[in-house]
C-alpha cells in the first residue's frame, strides 16, 4: 500500500493554509526553556511523559532527497560553518543518519502505519515511557517509547522518537529509531537516525526547513 492508502486509512485532513508562502507552520513559538531542550540543554526534572498523539500525521523520510542531491545546498552550508569538515564528510554523515527502508509513516488514535518498498504495516502502540540519553558532547537528548501490542503484526515491535522537545508539543519533524529486538538495543544507536517530515511539504518546503531552524 502507497502512502495515498495511509492517508486514506488513517482519514487524516491537512489545512493548506500552514503551507502556505513556501513554508509550513511551526506552531506555538517556543518558550526560552523549549529552545535551550532543542539545543540539548535541559534539566531532568524538566522532561515529562507525552502521548503518541504528539506525532500525529502522515510523515514522509528526508533520505531520498539526501539521495538525489536536493539537500546538497544544507550541507553546503554546514560544511562552511563547521570549517573542519568538508562537504563529503557532512554529506556522508547526513547519508548515514538519514538512511532508512521506511519511505512514509502514518500516526493516528494510538496506531502507527509504516510503509516500505510500497508494502504498508501497522500497530497499536502502548507508551512505555522515556529515557534520557548523554552525549560524549556533553549535550542531552530524551526518547519517547512505544511499543507495539499486537504480536501478529508486522510493524516494529519497539519505536522511539527524538525530536528535541522534552514535555507535550506537537512534534513539527522527527527522528525515529525502530527495531525487534528491545529498546535497550536501541539506546545504543547514535549514527543512524531516520528524520521525518509533514508528508504533506514539498522538497523545496523541506530544503528551506533544513535551512533556516
Amino acid at each position: 500500500m502507497k502512502i495515498k492508502g495511509c492517508l486514506v486509512l488513517l482519514g487524516l485532513a491537512f489545512s493548506s493554509q500552514a503551507f502556505s508562502h513556501g513554508h509550513h507552520s511551526h506552531g506555538v513559538p517556543m518558550t526560552k526553556q523549549e529552545e535551550s531542550a532543542a539545543n540539548g540543554i535541559f534539566a531532568t526534572a524538566d522532561v515529562k511523559d507525552r502521548q503518541l498523539s504528539d506525532w500525529d500525521g502522515v510523515w514522509q523520510s528526508v533520505y531520498p532527497y539526501a539521495k538525489d542531491g536536493s539537500l546538497d545546498v544544507v550541507f553546503q552550508k554546514k560544511a562552511e560553518a563547521d570549517k573542519e569538515k568538508s562537504f563529503e564528510d557532512i554529506k556522508n554523515y547526513y547519508l548515514t543518519g538519514y538512511a532508512s527502508d521506511i519511505t512514509d509513516i502514518g500516526i493516528e488514535d494510538g496506531v502507527m502505519e509504516f510503509t516500505v518498498n510500497g508494502k504498508a504495516s501497522s500497530c497499536k502502540y502502548d507508551y512505555k515511557g522515556y529515557k534520557i540519553l548523554n552525549y560524549v558532547s556533553g549535550k542531552r537528548g530524551v526518547r519517547y517509547l512505544f511499543e507495539c501490542s499486537d504480536k501478529k503484526s508486522e510493524a516494529p515491535k519497539f519505536v522511539q522518537f527524538s525530536d528535541h522537545i522534552i514535555a507535550p508539543r506537537k512534534s513539527t519533524h522527527y527522528h525515529i529509531f525502530t527495531g525487534n529486538v528491545s529498546q535497550e538495543a536501541l539506546f545504543t544507536e547514535l549514527e543512524n537516525w531516520p528524520t521525518f517530515f509533514p508528508y504533506q511539504m514539498t522538497k523545496e518546503n523541506v530544503v528551506h526547513d533544513l535551512l533556516h531552524h
